[in-house]
């Protein structure tokens, strides 16, 4: 016969299993990220359960202030994840508005069956003389993410007002039956929970037309987090797809509607008092038009789908580079290839310096900076021996770019795992006519 204390033993001992065998609760929040809605004053809140919820509700308030005085609902949306599993997810998204610009707020989201943990976020400043500050970095994943603890602990600090992830995440977010994506989602949280972390799809989001990018993430416009375009500070920043030039079987007609609306949008933002008040034009894209990277893609053919478009469509396909230069974008933020490059101000593929001694005052063409050393599963793409004249610096070490629009004149990039680059980028006149 079993004694009692050998009973419970047996209990204490099995307890372990016992608690393994209980399933999660499927209407606790998780994956909880943050995004700008797009129009002063807002903030996009987004997190997932797997089992629905009769509200999806965000309680906050002013930091200092009465705990969760203010509440805000929205929406779920039922997400089906294309594998073979066909597992479903809800995703809640709930718009704060009427925020306090530059001020911290408190929140946490969920509802009665189940709350998240507290988080808080600054709203952003709506002054077109702030001077915000980014993490811009592309190519992260699951495996190998070299840079999270450090992003982790700089977000948490306060050194960053905007994170810019340049495609590419989890490597691959549909694998798995979207566990995959889960796990990335719930690693970016430290990150993504406190500070707006702003997106555009790359290669690695393709999987069911790139349904589980445009389901998780929430950036602004109508065009489920494709293309977009947003203000901060004394920049204009445009978001783009550049996949969209290589998986044409899920629409060609994409190219052209991405085009149509780039051009108005750079047309609004090149209006006299628009360029006036914020002068900075930055887009991020995650192929890129030119790179020295020794692996045979898009950017390493003169003939880039990016940079030139493509002649085996039926109308062509315009590429990006002129448009982006007839409106005097001041700088292209790329990722893609597991390094980092900078080049010299080129059109072209001819370099147009502001001058010998400084290249980047007043430079006749824009900036193009690659950042896709992050760290992912697929370590880093090498270099070819002899690059070519417009490019400036190279490095595979691991890292991700620090970027601060200083003022309407001075912008400053530096790479860090530690600085291995930095460069001021000065300009007294954007637009077209600051080529000649």
């Amino acid at each position: 016969m079993v004694s009692v204390v050998g009973a419970v033993f047996i209990a204490l001992s099995l307890a372990p299993l016992l608690v393994l065998s209980v399933p999660p609760i499927g209407t606790q929040p998780e994956q909880v990220h943050i995004s700008y809605a797009g129009f002063p004053g807002s903030m996009e809140i987004t997190w997932t359960t797997f089992n629905e919820t009769e509200e999806s509700t965000v309680e906050y308030g002013l930091w200092g202030g009465r705990l969760f005085e203010l509440t805000a609902k929205g929406k779920a949306t039922l997400f089906v994840d294309g594998g073979s599993e066909g597992r479903k997810m809800y995703i809640h998204r709930v718009t704060l508005t009427d925020l306090r610009p530059a001020s911290a707020y408190v929140y946490h989201c969920g509802s009665e069956a189940g709350w998240s943990d507290v988080f808080s976020f600054t709203a952003l400043n709506e002054s077109t003389s702030w001077s915000p500050r980014f993490a811009v970095y592309g190519d992260m994943g699951n495996e190998n993410p070299q840079s999270l603890a450090r992003l982790q602990k700089e977000t948490q600090v306060g050194m960053y007002d905007v994170i810019l992830h340049v495609g590419d995440f989890a490597y691959d977010m549909h694998e798995d039956n979207g566990r995959i994506g889960d796990e990335f989602m719930r690693q970016i949280q430290s990150i993504a929970a406190y500070v707006p972390y702003m997106t555009c799809p790359g290669n690695h989001e393709a999987e069911y037309n790139f349904s589980n990018y445009r389901n998780r993430f929430s950036m602004p416009g109508q065009t489920e987090s494709l293309w977009y375009s947003w203000n901060v500070g004394s920049a204009h920043i445009i978001s783009l797809s550049t996949e969209i030039y290589f998986f044409l079987d899920y629409g060609v007609d994409l190219i052209f509607k991405q085009y149509e609306w780039l051009k108005k949008d750079l047309e609004e933002a090149n209006k006299p008092e628009n360029r006036a008040e914020r002068p900075w034009i930055i887009t991020m894209g995650h192929r890129p038009m030119y790179c020295s990277n020794n692996d045979k893609d898009d950017c390493t053919q003169f003939e880039s789908y990016v940079r030139l478009g493509r002649n085996d469509t039926k109308p062509p396909a315009p590429g990006l580079e002129d448009l982006l230069y007839l409106y005097g974008v001041d700088l292209e933020l790329w990722a893609h290839e597991h390094t980092y490059e900078r080049l010299w101000p080129v059109y072209g593929y001819k370099v147009f310096n502001g001058s010998i001694e400084q290249p980047y005052v007043n430079p006749k063409a824009p900036v193009h900076i690659i950042t896709g050393s992050a760290g992912c599963r697929e370590n880093h793409d090498p270099f070819v021996p002899n690059p070519r004249d417009w490019s400036a610096f190279r490095s595979t070490d691991y890292g991700y770019t620090r970027m601060q629009v200083h003022n309407t004149t001075h912008l400053y990039l530096e790479q860090y795992g530690k600085v291995i680059d930095s460069i001021w980028v000065v300009k007294e006149k954007h637009g077209f006519s600051a080529w000649f």
